[in-house]
């Protein structure tokens, strides 16, 4: 069993022993530090809840709600939602915060509490230790019985949502229509199936549902990457479809399917719809380290700047916010964009880019033949407990002092036309590597020879 506190929530696998599992007890004394920290913080006794569609979901759910309410805290309880949907109820009902219970991308067997402030944005990380140090210290009080909060549940906004994205001035539903797509549409049976089919039906779309009963039984592994989307791919090839949709369980994540079957690239969720946005917007945008150098080329394109961030979304976010961007992300298809709202949202995703790629007036695959081609390699060497990863991490820096190298997430060097991103885990002796290159082979190759030379700073240090 396993159980991961971090500063941006609570993660594990249902069961197990408590404090060695995700277990009701754990769930209560997080729900209950949390509650209190938002109180404190924000003046006011209100909490949003929302939950993907995960077989453990509706346990977690009734814990985290019951435990709120015995804190005296309202709680309106959005049930089965997405993530960014739950974002934008936070400040919409002026609340506290807002408690999303989805373990993202992860398998069937995990669940999580993911933590907002008042802004309806994840919380910071000095907030989020504060949240670990009340919890660990049982510092809070439940409420007596006439001050109890009460429930309220609301399943409408979903449907707020979707209105609101389908009003931005950059959504074009009138020429999505034109265009009389027809989608394949994979939410891994999460709220997914729910929310997007109901988006692209709402912009003319013709949708073909394709694991959209919101049941929690995953039908593959849930994280949007090529490997898992044998699925979808075999099912384009049997009709003519313009496009396929993937989701993760929470919908903040956006893979596109072209219409040959072979995907669009994780990465180039965001270098599309950051294309669109600068081609009627010009602005700043902002991606994480780890992320393709794609999207600086393309922001180039529109002489516009680009920076990078630390890895997570709290990151992306605060950067953004610093240099106003109009547009930011994650490459692992995580669309921010603040006309709406501070967080990755696969909706506002489909809409921006079926609106580009109706304009764009041809088919996917051309579209996304239209940008810079770049591989990313993602490895990781595994260590001993007793080997130093930041010594380590140091001495690659000596190595590579000749070279442009940024230490804000671990450490980046970038060479002529690659770089290479090394990021130590926070929970197990291992060093993540990442490397980009115009070709895939140089890409290989550079986080081949950075494993090499961590070996070797490990044997001559023995």
């Amino acid at each position: 069993m396993t159980l991961i506190k971090s500063i941006s929530g609570i993660r594990g696998t249902i069961g197990g022993q408590p404090g060695e599992g995700l277990t009701p007890l754990d769930i209560v004394k997080f729900s209950a530090a949390f509650g209190s920290w938002a109180v404190k913080q924000s003046g006011k006794k209100k909490i949003i809840i929302g939950r993907d569609a995960r077989i453990s979901g509706e346990m977690v759910s009734g814990l985290v709600v019951n435990t709120l309410i015995g804190l005296g805290i309202d709680v309106i309880d959005l049930g089965l939602s997405t993530t960014p949907t739950v974002e934008m109820a936070v400040p919409a009902e002026d609340a506290a915060g807002g408690i999303i219970l989805t373990a993202s991308h992860n398998p069937i067997q995990w669940n999580a509490l993911k933590l907002l402030n008042s802004k309806g944005e994840f919380i910071s990380g000095d907030d989020g230790a504060e949240v670990l140090k009340i919890a660990e210290s049982n510092d809070y009080k439940f409420a007596e019985v006439l001050s109890l909060g009460k429930l309220k549940t609301d399943d409408s906004y979903i449907d707020k949502h979707i209105d609101i994205i389908l009003k931005l001035p950059l959504v074009d539903v009138g020429v999505v229509k034109e265009r009389k797509f027809s989608v394949v549409v994979d939410a891994v049976n999460s709220t997914g199936g729910i929310a997007v089919p109901r988006l692209l039906k709402a912009m003319g779309v013709k949708v073909t549902e394709l694991y959209c009963e919101p049941t929690g039984h995953f039908p593959h592994n849930p994280e949007p990457l090529p490997e898992n989307l044998n699925h979808i791919s075999s099912e384009m090839e049997k009709g003519k479809f313009d496009l396929g949709i993937v989701v993760d369980p929470d919908v903040d994540r956006l893979a596109l399917i072209q219409e040959d079957g072979t995907p669009f690239g994780e990465e180039y969720t965001l270098v599309a719809v950051a294309d669109y946005i600068l081609s009627n917007n010009k602005g700043n945008t902002v991606s994480n380290m780890s992320s393709s150098m794609a999207l600086r080329v393309v922001t180039e394109k529109h002489e516009c700047t680009y920076t990078s961030s630390a890895v997570g979304e709290v990151n992306v976010v605060e950067e953004m916010k610093r240099t106003n961007a109009v547009i930011g992300g994650e490459g692992n298809g995580g669309i921010i964009y603040p006309e709406l709202h501070y967080g990755r949202d696969a909706l506002v995703g489909i809409a921006l880019f079926l609106t580009h790629l109706a304009k764009f007036g041809k088919s996917c695959s051309r579209l996304r033949a239209s940008y810079p081609n770049f591989h990313i390699s993602k490895n990781k060497i595994e260590l001993t407990p007793e080997v130093d990863v930041d010594k380590i991490l140091v001495e690659i820096q000596k190595q590579y002092a000749s070279k442009k190298i940024s230490t804000i997430d671990g450490v980046k060097i970038e060479f002529d036309q690659e770089w290479v991103h090394l990021r130590k885990s926070n929970t197990e002796p291992i060093i993540r590597i990442y490397s980009e290159s115009e070709s895939e082979a140089t890409a290989e190759h550079l986080a081949k020879k950075i494993i090499s030379d961590i070996k070797e700073i490990i044997t001559a240090k023995a």
